[in-house]
């Protein structure tokens, strides 16, 4: 590996792939997995949700850091991000993202900025990068 300098590495083992059980190799995370469903909810979470939450928390991270320097309160920000999976051009499957951010009290061209700021900062973001289609909006 070596491009990195890591200052935190962890791991999830998944037993029984989509429809498995993931634990952390500190035992935090304890989730049982299941498939996407679109018309009924069953036990569990699925891959995309937890990648969703992942980005999410990591792409806030950055935002607040980067409004900081810009001198934005972004203390009561959100950021949502959406994940598409399913077939694609290539005969395979997939991921798609939509990320929306919102600062309260900050205009709209101020909040895209900082978001498209974050999207180049994000070390989620950076890892999808010509992988995953992403369209981040300000709201």
């Amino acid at each position: 590996m070596g491009t990195i300098d890591p200052k935190y590495t962890t791991s999830v083992t998944v037993n029984g792939g989509r429809q498995g059980h993931a634990v952390s190799d500190d035992g935090l995370l304890d989730v049982q997995l299941r498939r996407p469903k679109t018309n009924s909810v069953s036990e569990g979470t699925n891959p995309e949700q937890l990648f969703a939450a992942a980005w999410a928390g990591c792409f806030g991270s950055a935002l607040n850091a980067i409004a900081r320097d810009a001198g934005v309160d972004a203390s009561d920000s959100t950021v949502t991000v959406e994940i598409d999976q399913g077939p694609d051009s290539a005969g395979g499957y997939g991921l798609a993202a939509r990320i929306f951010v919102a600062i309260p009290g900050a205009d709209q061209a101020k909040v895209k900025e900082l978001a498209d700021l974050a999207h180049q900062r994000c070390p989620y973001s950076k890892a999808t990068r010509g992988n995953v289609e992403v369209e981040v909006t300000a709201v």
